[in-house]
């Protein structure tokens, strides 16, 4: 159910973005302990030019492959949120070559009642889907 936005500059191949969101998904089934179907991906790609990536001031080096993740998902703890953070630049480094430098993260939480999955439910809040109700 994490809804994972990644934002790439354009021109890797297809190969490359697919290694790139299997590895973020070995992540966020590790981090987040998510089904192994719960699997919701999206790439955008952008010319070098319409992509602009800084480093607030850490001193922190991007090239071009540089990743930006934006995460949607339920309320995560913190330590889940800094293991996913850990795990996921160990698998994008080891399976792509992304320098864990080129990775930032932004993880956006919302609750059971911001979620539908098809037919017009709510499937957390109708019991389809079980946890719902929590909050």
């Amino acid at each position: 159910m994490p809804l994972l936005r990644f934002d790439l500059i354009e021109g890797r191949s297809d190969a490359e973005i697919q290694a790139l969101l299997d590895a973020a998904h070995r992540a966020m089934l590790a981090a987040f302990a998510v089904p192994e179907r719960d699997r919701y991906q999206i790439v955008h790609e952008h010319k070098p030019s319409r992509m602009i990536v800084e480093d607030t001031g850490l001193g922190i080096p991007r090239t071009d492959k540089v990743v930006l993740l934006q995460v949607t998902t339920r309320p995560r703890g913190r330590a889940a949120k800094e293991r996913f953070y850990r795990l996921l630049v160990e698998e994008l480094e080891r399976s792509c070559a992304i320098q864990p430098s080129d990775v930032m993260v932004s993880i956006v939480e919302n609750t059971d009642e911001d979620w539908s999955f098809g037919h017009g439910r709510g499937q957390f809040l109708t019991g389809e889907l079980p946890g719902g109700g929590k909050g």
